[in-house]
């Protein structure tokens, strides 16, 4: 695998329309650019966990097609803390992999990122089991039961960064590949997001791709065909329009990532 170890790719949450980042996955592979780091939010955590085990990017189209919310949550037993239980989340985890592993076993470096509810700070989650870390990413609060872990009480990282940029900066990424869902016509409840897109538009070390998801749905599997498409057209649109995502991103005739 010839990844590039100082070049992250961030995920970011948004339930079904994080299809979008197959799409771009395929696009990063058709390029020849392999990111070392990969972190992700909630949808785009599961995603990531693919990347970062390995799979081939068939397999993982397969199963954003495939895919039904039964494979990580069903109703619970004792919904104190949320309506579903993820525990699906631990046998997926084993059967597409064959064993729920520890995060830092994985071939590519991965994050899940979470929020702690206790101290509502974000927590970096890259070691220990896999499967522990998807589902305190994707535990939504009062739908989804966060998970513990020693003191920690973990939940949905959207909560504090849904693209969790400064998670991939820490794991070691000096450039980055940002995929922030929604992109224009969300409804922004707090300033912050639009300064924040704004700041990751004028950092010369990233390139921001944006799917456009307006009039497809993002609680339900009925638009991932055409969700997938628009993570292909953004991703393309991105690199294409980003001189280092043309050039220094790119391997070199020897192999090695090009300066610039």
């Amino acid at each position: 695998m010839g990844d590039d170890p100082d070049l992250g790719l961030v995920l970011g949450g948004g339930g079904a329309f994080g299809a979008a980042h197959v799409g771009v996955l395929q696009v990063l592979a058709e390029r020849g650019i392999e990111p070392g780091i990969v972190t992700g939010t909630s949808s785009g955590a599961l995603i990531g966990a693919a990347y970062g085990a390995g799979l081939e990017l068939d397999a993982i189209d397969r199963a954003a097609r495939g895919f039904r919310w039964a494979a990580i949550a069903r109703w619970s037993l004792a919904p104190r803390w949320g309506l579903l239980d993820t525990t699906p989340i631990v046998d997926a985890v084993s059967r597409t992999l064959g064993e729920d592993p520890l995060i830092e076993d994985l071939p590519r470096h991965f994050a899940a990122f979470a929020t702690d509810l206790r101290t509502r700070r974000g927590v970096i989650l890259d070691s220990g089991p896999l499967s522990l870390a998807l589902r305190a990413t994707v535990a939504v609060p009062g739908l989804l039961p966060p998970v513990r872990r020693g003191r920690e009480l973990l939940a949905d990282g959207g909560m504090i960064d849904n693209v969790p940029v400064a998670a991939a900066r820490a794991l070691g990424a000096s450039r980055v590949i940002v995929v922030r869902l929604h992109a224009k016509w969300e409804n922004v409840r707090m300033m912050r997001t639009v300064t924040r897109t704004a700041e990751l538009v004028e950092d010369p070390s990233v390139v921001l791709v944006q799917p456009e998801m307006e009039g497809m749905a993002q609680w339900t599997m009925s638009d991932v065909p055409r969700l997938i498409a628009e993570g292909r057209r953004a991703a393309i649109t991105a690199l294409d329009g980003a001189q280092w995502g043309r050039r220094s991103i790119a391997a070199s005739d020897d192999g090695r990532p090009e300066s610039g």
